[in-house]
């Protein structure tokens, strides 16, 4: 039965130094559920955000979903799966650097461990960053990591959660399938450039929510994370008539909203929206 759930949003300012990073990740989580959060999601590359020859060296397979036995989990999985059962709630990894079977790439994985540290799912970003800025911004993700290929949703006591990661944001289709498959709210865990952030970011998640009636919950990296890396922060949750609940602009912290699945279904009963869609050919 789904009900009420308070879900915080965590922002930090990731860098190659995953110990300090997974030490900011787990004070602020430790904060998040002592002001009552039940869900915490970790924005993405919160283990660390740095140079590509030095991420190899910290990636990690994945265990089985649902399976007591198989892969054993890498020290970073450790240290959220402790986290999880520290503060009993559901942890979202919002961008775990998964290894995959090719030496040369990885994947981009959005991670839900329950409060007992389990693997309840797990998302490989679909859609990859590459993009050249006018100011000088290069980046291009696919060149070391592959795209998933799976719509992933997870449960949670609010209901439905679908998963997603970053410049999925960017395509409305994704979350239409995240509705279809019974979402209520969205995860968009990122790691926004400064200059993509300041043009696009909160227009982007405002219609995502509005569109498919769902709350959105967008937790962010902020600030300079490396090299000439910085990212754009502001930090979101957004309601499902596309009202931000709750916004961090800047510096390490958290921000939480409660997430009613009343509201969701008076919304959705009000403007039936997503009952008028209609297949174009």
């Amino acid at each position: 039965m789904s009900r009420i759930t308070r879900t915080a949003a965590i922002q930090l300012c990731a860098t190659p130094d995953v110990d300090g990073n997974l030490r900011s990740a787990e004070r602020l989580s430790r904060k998040a559920a002592e002001a009552g959060a039940e869900v915490i999601m970790l924005p993405e590359a919160f283990a660390f955000l740095g140079p590509e020859s030095e991420k190899r060296a910290v990636l990690e397979p994945l265990p089985a979903i649902g399976q007591a036995a198989g892969t054993e989990p890498g020290p970073i999985l450790q240290r959220c799966q402790a986290l999880a059962r520290e503060t009993k709630c559901h942890l979202i990894l919002g961008g775990f650097h998964e290894s995959s079977p090719d030496p040369e790439k990885s994947y981009n994985t959005c991670v839900h461990l329950k409060p007992d540290g389990s693997l309840a799912a797990a998302y490989r970003k679909i859609h990859l960053f590459d993009i050249s800025l006018a100011d000088g911004t290069q980046l291009r993700e696919s060149s070391r990591t592959l795209p998933g290929e799976a719509v992933v949703t997870t449960g949670l006591p609010f209901g439905i959660l679908g998963l997603s990661v970053c410049y999925d944001i960017r395509f409305p289709y994704l979350y239409q399938h995240l509705v279809d498959q019974g979402a209520t709210a969205l995860t968009v865990p990122s790691a926004f450039t400064r200059t993509t952030g300041a043009a696009h970011w909160h227009v982007l998640l405002r219609a995502r929510a509005i569109e498919c009636q769902s709350y959105v919950v967008a937790p962010a990296q902020h600030g300079h994370n490396w090299g000439k890396r910085t990212s754009y922060g502001h930090s979101i949750i957004v309601d499902p008539w596309g009202q931000v609940l709750a916004e961090l602009k800047e510096g390490d912290g958290f921000i939480f909203a409660d997430i009613d699945p009343g509201e969701i279904n008076r919304v959705r009963k009000e403007l039936p929206s997503l009952q008028h869609r209609r297949r174009l050919t």
